[in-house]
Parts: C-alpha cells; structure tokens; sequence
C-alpha cells in the first residue's frame, strides 16, 4: 500500500538561509510578521503565494530547477505560513524576534531599525495590497497603538543613527530597556489584532451565500 507523502516542512534557520540564498529584499524577521499579518487579514482575496511573490516585488526569483522552486515555496509555506497560523489561538501569543544588544549608538539603532521593520511587516502584511480594510475595532485599536510605537522607534532609530545628536551611554541604555516594554506592547497589540481579525474573518466565512446546488 503506497503512503501519502507529507508535505516539505523547513525550520527558521532553514527558511532564513532560503531567503539569503534568493537575496529576498525583506529580512527574515519582517517576513515572520508579515505573514501573520496575512493570515489574519480579513481580505478574502489574499493568498500565502501572493504574499510570497510579494516579498521579490511581486515576481519570485529565478530558479535553477523546479526543485529548487519547490523547495522555497514549500519552506515558506509549509513551513514557515503553516507554523504562524497557530498564532490564531488566544493561547499561542505571537513573539517578536530577540536580539541582545550592546548599550551603543550601533546597538540602539539596530534593535530600534528591527522592531520597527517588524511594525511595518505587520500592517504591510494585514492590508497586503489594500489601501483600506474594514476593520473590527479592536484590530483598528491595535494598530493606532502600533503607529505610535513605530513613530518612537523611527525616532530612537533617527537619534542614534545622527552622530551630531548628543546619546549619553545612560540615555542610551535606559531606551534601549524601554525598547522591552514597547516590545511586550507591540506583541500584546498584533496579537489581539489576529484574534479579532480572526474571529471576523470566520463570521464573514459563516455568513457567505450558499447556492442551491443543480441535482441531477
């Protein structure tokens, strides 16, 4: 008897050596968000491969083989899209990437450059290529905060980055332990936009119209 053949799956070192390997011009850990955001989107037309050919500019790579187109899709999808799903549940919060950093300029604008891009993977990854989404209100709250945690981090990121703006080691290393808190914030706020976007998104399945099938 023949077995059925499972699905690849491809773990986040492996996806992230995938996307190196293609040079995909969003990093890995924009990429995490931005596929959450995707999956919670109550846009009904949105798909895990679009969002995938999303990350080239809207094309995927050039491949030397069908395997080798397989296998990205199949890490990206199987792998990396079917993992991020389980965020749905309210008890399987979403968590940002982890980066220890020195007390620096350098460090400071890193870990600022980082949760902003994973500020704006989210959004991007939500409205993919909508200018507009109608929203529960929970989700719209969620994001009005997620403005405001990105507006600090661009501004933390724009200070550290200017070596004509005084950064004192304490200033620095006082916003740098900030950076946690608004790191738990972000994540509690993403992660009750999914669940509210969730459950909308099954209300508006639920609600869909039914044809009366033709019998013959």
């Amino acid at each position: 008897m023949a077995t059925r053949r499972m699905p690849p799956t491809a773990s986040d070192d492996e996806v992230r050596a995938l996307l190196e390997r293609y040079q995909c011009p969003v990093p890995f850990h924009a990429v995490r968000t931005r596929f959450l955001g995707n999956i919670a989107s109550p846009d009904m037309q949105g798909s895990p491969m679009k969002m995938v050919e999303a990350l080239w500019g809207g094309e995927l790579p050039v491949f030397d083989s069908l395997d080798e187109a397989n296998a990205l899709i199949g890490a990206l999808v199987m792998g990396l899209w079917n993992r991020l799903t389980r965020h749905q549940e309210r008890g399987a919060p979403f968590r940002l990437a982890r980066m220890e950093v020195p007390a620096t300029r350098d460090g400071m604008a890193t870990l600022a450059r980082l949760r902003r891009e994973e500020v704006e993977g989210f959004v991007e990854g939500l409205f993919g290529d909508k200018e507009s989404l109608d929203l529960p209100e929970r989700a719209h709250k969620a994001l009005g905060t997620l403005a405001e945690i990105r507006a600090m981090l661009e501004a933390s990121q724009a200070l550290a980055e200017d070596p004509t703006k005084p950064a004192p080691p304490g200033e620095i290393a006082a916003t740098i332990g900030h950076f946690r808190e608004l790191t738990r914030i972000a994540e509690h706020e993403m992660h009750e936009a999914v669940l509210s976007c969730t459950r909308a998104r099954r209300q508006m399945l639920a609600a869909l119209p039914a044809r009366r099938p033709v019998l013959h």
